[in-house]
């Protein structure tokens, strides 16, 4: 298994479906984890190409620089969650295999396995479990008393290598995505609170021009120290109606409750797209929102005549 994370510049977190096309010449089974990460399962592509997964991915990190210009970082183990653990630890232009799990995980802090949150990582501390490896020797029951009796067994297999995720392709390359990057980190809710409608307004027009409807929505706020908070939300009909994009996306992102967070970009996804004409919408007699509709309608035509920059909401023109 492959872990392959793209180090896309700012505002271009868009262009993740063109680095999944080129991951799927190499095998079908790609699974994207937005906004940057995707898994790559190599059995067959080791076999049909002859070449070990250390020289497949150097062909992967030369065509991802030589045909798009994104260097990547990558990290190879026997499953998933290995792969994602050795592509934390990989410098760019190096591929991290990890051939020996056990050697591996028993040094790992044990806040980095996957699903070991701030909260579990501290309550396994005080009880002296706070390596990987000394979580794997501890008794089960000693796990499940700590955490709860599914969360416990599931760190415990972890622990001890055992792992029963797969690479589930999915389609987020049938997906669009709009990024807003701020010129210097920005404490300011406001303008966070523009750069997210900007994105709902940029991904809701080119689904309206494609035709499409989205079932979910995906947020993604960087910080400046580079790292990033993701929260997805399936939406209560397929839309592709900015307003309805705009709303969902502030109640995501007041859910994080941000306290003076520096951002340095704000990313909007819609995914789960459709065919506009498939999907059906709940009728209202709300006027305001009929009116939204149709403002929006008329300003798409717009758009299409006299360029997208022609006619933008209110609050972002100042």
């Amino acid at each position: 298994m492959l872990c392959v994370r793209f180090l896309l510049p700012p505002a271009h977190e868009a262009s993740l479906p063109r680095l999944l096309s080129l991951l799927a010449g190499f095998s079908p089974a790609v699974e994207a984890l937005p906004p940057d990460t995707a898994l790559v399962d190599l059995r067959g592509a080791v076999r049909y190409f002859g070449r070990d997964a250390r020289q497949i991915a150097s062909v992967i990190r030369v065509r991802a620089v030589a045909l798009h210009g994104v260097e990547c970082v990558i990290g190879a183990g026997p499953g998933p969650m290995i792969a994602r653990m050795a592509a934390r630890e990989a410098a760019p232009g190096v591929t991290q295999v990890v051939r020996d799990v056990r050697e591996f995980l028993d040094g790992q802090p044990v806040g980095a396995l996957p699903g070991v949150g701030a909260a579990t990582a501290r309550t396994l501390c005080e009880y002296g479990l706070d390596t990987v490896g000394r979580l794997a020797a501890a008794p089960l029951s000693t796990v499940q008393r700590l955490t709860t009796a599914r969360t416990g067994r599931e760190l415990h297999d972890k622990a001890r290598g055992i792992d029963r995720a797969r690479v589930v392709p999915n389609a987020a390359a049938r997906s669009l995505a709009a990024e807003r990057g701020f010129v210097r980190d920005e404490l300011d809710p406001y303008r966070h609170r523009r750069a997210l409608l900007a994105a709902a307004d940029e991904v809701g027009a080119r689904m309206r021009d494609e035709g499409q409807v989205c079932r979910s929505l995906t947020l993604t706020v960087r910080y400046a120290d580079r790292s990033s908070t993701v929260r997805s939300r399936v939406l209560p009909e397929q839309t592709a109606h900015s307003v309805a994009l705009a709303t969902a996306a502030y109640r995501m992102y007041e859910a994080l409750g941000l306290q003076r967070a520096r951002v340095r970009g704000i990313s909007l996804r819609a995914e789960g797209l459709g065919p506009a004409g498939a999907a059906s919408r709940q009728l209202t007699f709300d006027p305001v929102d009929e009116r939204a509709r149709v403002l929006e309608a008329v300003a798409d035509r717009a758009r299409a005549r006299f360029g997208p920059g022609a006619i933008v909401p209110a609050s972002l023109a100042a």
